[in-house]
């Protein structure tokens, strides 16, 4: 098939599919004497799956490095560990959208939270005051109170 008729069955643009061709994640296509290329039907599907695999999170180079060159031939260990690491990479960044969500919900409280008679400037400054004592405080090592020894005591 043509790269119209391609592009019509993936729902991708043509210059995509050329581009993800140029990088050599679309390895199927063939040349034709004119300079035409055609591309088989398991193209749609390279091109379906890089299309999801993207969707979930994976980069191109990810992606160059799963694909097998024949859609036939999968390595299903690498398989199944690189979509599990992808998996445990989307939970670290799950927790760390879930803790910026935190700190965005506790400024906005803190923001809310603005005396009647204060300016807007001067409860920035007051906000952005207890955000840094509250820094300084999560990053200061814990102090260590040292015991006097017994006899060692003034009387």
């Amino acid at each position: 098939m043509k790269i119209g008729e391609l592009a019509r069955r993936t729902g991708l643009a043509p210059s995509r599919i050329r581009f993800y061709e140029r990088i050599g994640l679309l390895k199927v296509v063939e040349r034709h004497a004119n300079g035409y290329r055609h591309y088989p039907d398991e193209a749609v599907l390279a091109l379906q799956l890089i299309a999801t695999a993207q969707r979930a999170g994976f980069s191109l180079e990810e992606l160059r490095v799963l694909l097998p060159g024949d859609l036939t031939q999968w390595e299903h260990g690498s398989l199944l560990d690189t979509l599990r690491r992808k998996a445990e990479d989307i939970e670290v960044l799950q927790a760390q959208l879930a803790q910026s969500k935190a700190q965005l919900d506790e400024l906005i409280v803190q923001i809310e939270g603005k005396p009647q008679d204060m300016s807007c400037a001067a409860n920035a400054r007051r906000v952005l005051a207890e955000m840094q004592m509250a820094k300084t405080e999560d990053a200061a090592p814990p102090v260590a109170v040292a015991k006097p020894r017994r006899g060692t005591a003034r009387r």
